[in-house]
């Protein structure tokens, strides 16, 4: 079992920069590679990033390449998600998830939500025009 707890959240104007953070507890951290998603009203929830276990592979949404930097730090059990240039369209509730590594085996960042194991609770995120 893992439990992750999201913070970091808030409101910002357009243009301006948050930094998640997603702080896992329970099972080995290093065992799992770590995704962010988040969902707007009315939406359904959607890729944002995603990062392999080991910190070097890292995959990104097209919406949010070239803006937002995901990057964890495994002796603090901590994946960040940085967020720069916010656009209104940004603006939704941001989970972490957990998708369980079998070491030895290809490393595969997916943006398919069904295949992760774990899920944070959420932080808002409020992007204002």
């Amino acid at each position: 079992q893992v439990q992750l707890v999201e913070s970091g959240g808030g409101l910002v104007q357009a243009g301006g920069s948050l930094r998640l953070s997603c702080a896992a507890s329970g099972r080995t951290f290093s065992s799992y590679d770590m995704g962010w998603f988040r969902q707007a009203p009315g939406k359904e929830r959607e890729f944002v990033a995603a990062i392999s276990w080991s910190g070097i592979r890292v995959y990104y949404a097209d919406s949010v390449k070239g803006r937002f930097t995901i990057s964890r730090d495994n002796a603090k059990n901590t994946v960040y998600l940085q967020m720069n240039s916010l656009k209104p369209e940004d603006t939704a509730v941001y989970y972490c998830a957990a998708k369980y590594y079998l070491r030895g085996t290809a490393v595969v960042l997916t943006p398919r939500s069904d295949l992760y194991d774990y899920w944070g609770q959420g932080t808002q995120v409020t992007v204002s025009s």
